[in-house]
């Protein structure tokens, strides 16, 4: 994944857990060396000579101490994960081992766009496609209790990917109130769900993201 950009300055980048290592080795490299590791149960900040800054955000759980070593150790650890990747016309569950799919369920479903037309026809319009946003949504909330709600005791987190919006509207079914409980901080920024798209994600699921703010 190429870096983003973050709010209040800064880049983003995605880690894998056999490179974080090797990825913190090479920003002392770039930066003059370490002058402090710092953080809590959930962060781990790294600052450089130079002042430039690289905070991990810790997935699956807290530190009980927050270092490089101990983070390190922490995401290598075999990890089974539940996935929800939803957008609105369409959804991927599913439930990875170390980044591989083991069982999935995808769909597809058809919700027009926005109609640039005014009066009647507009609303009429904008029915029809609330109607199949609300249709779509169901059977992502479906699919995402019939296949994960019956393996939350199996998994060690639940990774969420896809459309804000939309993933707020699953929350709001009591059904999955258990699902979202499990669910890691952070949310995947995908393209529009498949089974393509859900085995990328199990592998960026265990990736460790790392903040880049200048000195």
């Amino acid at each position: 994944m190429k870096p983003r950009e973050v709010a209040g300055g800064g880049r983003a980048v995605e880690v894998p857990p056999d490179r974080l290592e090797g990825f913190f080795a090479r920003f002392a490299e770039r930066h003059g060396g370490i002058a402090t590791t710092s953080g809590t149960p959930d962060v781990v900040r790294v600052t450089a000579v130079d002042g430039t800054t690289a905070t991990a955000a810790v997935p699956f759980g807290a530190l009980e101490e927050p270092s490089v070593e101990a983070l390190v150790a922490h995401v290598l650890r075999p990890r089974r994960v539940a996935l929800l990747l939803v957008r609105l016309g369409g959804h991927s569950v599913g439930v990875a081992r170390d980044g591989k799919v083991e069982i999935s369920r995808t769909d597809r479903h058809l919700v027009h766009g926005r109609s640039a037309a005014g009066g009647w026809s507009q609303q009429r319009f904008a029915r029809r496609r609330a109607g199949q946003a609300r249709h779509a949504l169901q059977a992502a909330a479906r699919d995402a209790f019939e296949v994960l709600a019956p393996r939350l005791s199996e998994v060690d987190a639940v990774v969420l990917g896809g459309d804000r919006r939309a993933l707020d509207e699953l929350r709001e079914d009591r059904r999955l109130a258990a699902l979202f409980a499990r669910a890691e901080p952070r949310v995947l920024e995908i393209g529009e769900p498949s089974r393509a798209v859900l085995e990328e994600a199990a592998g960026r699921a265990r990736n460790v993201e790392i903040t880049l703010r200048d000195g």
